[in-house]
């Protein structure tokens, strides 16, 4: 679903997403936080709560979309196009962080909840949306094994930095964008070395997802 297809309500729902995601470092993931985010923004609040999703998951699902949003806004398409794919993949990432950044606390917060065992489908799905519009705006446009090796891939890349900028505390959260570099180099080389093996042979994606959610210090 894109925005021009988006009903009123949905359109509505999407215009208060980063809001919610703000108010929710206060009020966590809760109607307090759409209350709050619906009055920041001029919207009537009892419209607002007939126009979001239910629930904390489904509140966390929409500030995603909203954050996918803000994304494609902050990096057009002709401005990822003057850039070589690992500058795709790294202005991407650090920027969909950098837009979640008045959300810091909401987001831990976020990933507390989706970590609970009856949230792990929606955690997995949100995982791989978040990675999904990301290969997309770079450009991919792969439907063979690599459009799943891909996902998988930058769904780990996207997690394991997540937990280091929640973690980061140094100046302009340089630790994060250091940790950053590096996963990405490691995806160069991944790609490097998948691209000299024989098509009967393909690299083992499990045992590199590992290398990048658990790097070595």
């Amino acid at each position: 679903m894109t925005v021009d297809t988006l009903s009123p309500a949905q359109a509505t729902a999407l215009d208060l997403a980063l809001a919610i995601g703000e108010n929710a470092a206060f009020d966590g993931w809760t109607p307090a936080a759409v209350e709050a985010a619906a009055l920041s923004e001029g919207v009537d609040p009892a419209l607002a709560m007939l126009t979001i999703p239910d629930g904390a998951v489904g509140l966390i699902d929409l500030y995603g979309q909203g954050v996918d949003k803000a994304l494609a806004e902050a990096l057009p398409p002709e401005t990822l196009a003057a850039m070589k794919i690992r500058e795709r993949i790294r202005s991407l990432v650090w920027t969909r962080l950098q837009i979640q950044e008045p959300a810091k606390e909401a987001i831990r917060r976020a990933l507390a909840i989706l970590a609970m065992p009856q949230n792990a489908p929606a955690a997995a799905r949100l995982s791989w949306r978040s990675a999904d519009v990301m290969w997309r705006m770079a450009g991919d446009t792969a439907t063979d094994y690599n459009h799943y090796t891909k996902r998988a891939i930058l769904s780990a890349v996207y997690g394991s930095t997540l937990l280091a900028w929640l973690q980061d505390d140094s100046d302009g959260n340089a630790d994060t964008a250091a940790f950053l570099d590096r996963r990405i180099d490691n995806v160069m080389q991944f790609e490097k070395w998948k691209a000299g093996l024989g098509k009967a042979e393909r690299p083992s994606v499990t045992r590199f997802l590992g290398r990048l959610r658990y790097p070595p210090r």
